[in-house]
């Protein structure tokens, strides 16, 4: 460092005026950063407001949306359709619990009981509109829905739609339990628009991956069948 250099730091150092600039130089920064970090700061702090709040809201009427549930599900259970769609004895149905109380698991639930209602009642476009709507990881109930859509996309004979459903519950979390009877469907589906030999295939992955199920049976039947047709 030359002479001329370490002057102009002792300079600045015993210059008061020079110093003082230098301090306020600093002071403006700081209170410009300042307001920066109180706006973040309160973006922040507002967002985990609206989050926890909304949360809480949610919360609150999921409670509210189980307490009302009860009632339509138990009509349901009965084959009191009517009753399950539009309550009764002052109890909301399940059209209202689904509508009002759709951001809640309970009312996601709601729309479930209520698609598979309407199909029962024969009114399918409806069904299928409100089994789409729900949405659900159980490892059960999305399956069941897909299934449903299929099923009113048959009665609609509109086998081809109901084939991509009844794919999709047979692909969904695959058990023992439910997805043998999806896969029947599905054969049944595929025969009804002459697509035998994926029919084939879908009975014979059944036997294959559920030798154990009670669906085997009308699994063999069905293939030996088709297979006996194509002779």
């Amino acid at each position: 460092m030359s002479n001329k250099d370490t002057d102009s730091g002792l300079e600045f150092l015993e210059s008061p005026e020079g110093l003082a600039g230098e301090l306020t130089k600093f002071e403006k920064g700081l209170e410009k950063n300042r307001k920066i970090l109180i706006v973040a700061g309160g973006v922040i702090v507002a967002a985990l407001a609206g989050w926890f709040g909304y949360h809480w809201y949610v919360s609150s009427q999921d409670e509210q949306a189980q307490a009302v549930l009860f009632s339509p599900v138990f009509a349901f259970e009965s084959d009191s359709l009517n009753k399950a769609l539009k309550g009764s004895g002052g109890n909301p149905g399940l059209l209202n619990i689904a509508d009002e109380y759709s951001v809640t698991p309970a009312g996601n639930l709601a729309q479930f009981y209520a698609g598979a209602t309407l199909l029962k009642q024969g009114k399918f476009d409806e069904a299928i509109e409100r089994l789409k709507s729900f949405s659900s990881s159980d490892l059960l109930i999305q399956a069941r829905a897909y299934s449903l859509i299929g099923d009113a996309y048959m009665e609609k004979n509109n086998a081809e739609e109901a084939i991509s459903y009844y794919q999709k519950a047979a692909d969904y979390k695959p058990n023992a339990y439910f997805t043998p009877s999806y896969m029947i469907k599905l054969g049944i589906a595929y025969e009804k628009v002459k697509k035998n030999t994926e029919a084939i295939e879908v009975y014979s992955d059944l036997i294959e991956k559920y030798p154990q199920s009670s669906e085997v049976l009308s699994a063999k039947k069905f293939k030996n069948l088709l297979e006996s047709a194509a002779e």
